[in-house]
């Protein structure tokens, strides 16, 4: 029988796949209570919405809050956002690390996080070296069920202007007619799509591990 009346926690609910998930969960009846860890309201007035504005960076310290049955983690920065390669790390790898550990120290069975395709502890580029340490990481805790997201450009518009990344998302809008066979795990996703699977993951039976770019695509149409 499908678990119902449960408590999620979301990490990111101000940003794009973050805001969209929010909206999801508050709308799916399997859900009565969604935990909210920001820096900033949602400014959302939904009686299933209990917000915690912390510091982030300092989410240990939030421990017996910190309780639910599955948690989202869809924080995340960019190179043109956070410039600062130790604030980038603070941000991509040590807030989805802080997490998974009170998973562990909370008996929360399920962890969901995005991360990016090209993540890659070896990799000599430091951002995809960064993603790759923290599914390391996260993946030595052996939560029950953990699920690692590796989306190619999400797709999708955002409040804050990126130029360089609009112009990218508008080249990958052309390039993706031509990425087929071995290259269409690089097409570009929607942040809906992401969310479905993220929902389908943790609401399934699907094995721990790291999703590609196309199999979260697959994973989004199967409920």
């Amino acid at each position: 029988m499908e678990k119902r009346n449960k408590t999620a926690i979301i990490l990111g609910a101000t940003g794009l796949t973050g805001g969209i998930l929010l909206k999801k969960l508050l709308n799916d009846t399997r859900y009565n209570r969604i935990k909210l860890f920001s820096r900033n309201s949602v400014g959302i007035d939904n009686p299933k919405i209990e917000e915690h504005i912390v510091d982030l960076f300092d989410l240990k310290l939030h421990k017996e809050d910190f309780v639910a049955d599955e948690v989202y983690c869809c924080i995340g920065t960019t190179k043109s956002k956070t410039p600062d390669k130790s604030k980038y790390k603070a941000i991509d790898y040590g807030i989805p690390v802080a997490a998974a550990i009170l998973c562990i120290e909370n008996n929360i069975p399920v962890f969901t996080v995005i991360s990016a395709l090209g993540a890659n502890p070896d990799s000599k580029i430091f951002y995809n070296r960064v993603k790759g340490k923290m599914e390391e990481e996260v993946m030595k805790l052996k939560i029950p069920k953990t699920y690692i997201l590796q989306p190619s450009l999400i797709s999708g518009k955002r409040d804050e202007k990126r130029a360089g990344e609009w112009i990218f998302k508008q080249l990958m809008k052309g390039l993706n007619y031509l990425l087929v066979g071995p290259l269409k795990k690089y097409k570009s996703v929607t942040p809906k799509t992401i969310v479905k699977a993220m929902i389908n993951l943790a609401n399934g039976t699907y094995l721990s591990g790291r999703i590609e770019n196309d199999r979260i695509k697959e994973i989004a149409q199967e409920k």
